[in-house]
């Protein structure tokens, strides 16, 4: 990363956070879901870039503490894309997780085509066929894609 873009423990605003999700192609979520998935965090980082005060990249882990420990809202700014920002945050991630939790721990996400690239490099490998990622539609919504998350 660049010395214009300053990473901070923590989540970002409520109100970049949602931004954030939009300009980076995730689904829109409410102020009310944001404030109780943010809330519940077990880490959260942004990165701002100082000159322009903007949250440019997050990312988030969810999970119990002990063995669970979810990636997710990995999102870069478009524009800031490609600068290293996706690697340092889940390089800071990943690091907390080693240093708070057991060596056996479960780490998974699920990963959009993007993101596939810089997952591997941290050594995720896909599950299949052994197991594959799966959810449950909103009611209603049975024709969403697994971007909607």
């Amino acid at each position: 990363m660049n010395a214009d873009l300053l990473l901070v423990d923590g989540p970002p605003s409520l109100d970049d956070y949602l931004a954030l999700r939009a300009a980076a192609g995730l689904s829109p979520k409410t102020r009310e879901q944001g404030t109780m998935g943010l809330r519940g965090s077990w880490t959260a980082l942004h990165v701002r870039h100082e000159p322009s005060d903007q949250t440019v990249g997050m990312g988030r882990v969810v999970g119990d503490g002990g063995w669970y420990f979810h990636v997710v809202d990995m999102a870069v700014r478009p524009s800031f894309q490609r600068q290293g920002i996706g690697d340092a945050i889940l390089t800071h991630m990943l690091a907390e997780i080693s240093q708070g939790a057991p060596a056996d721990a479960y780490i998974s996400l699920l990963a959009d085509a993007p993101g596939r690239p810089l997952y591997s490099r941290h050594g995720f490998v896909e599950t299949a066929p052994g197991s594959v990622g799966m959810w449950l539609p909103p009611q209603g919504n049975a024709q969403q894609t697994g971007r909607q998350r």
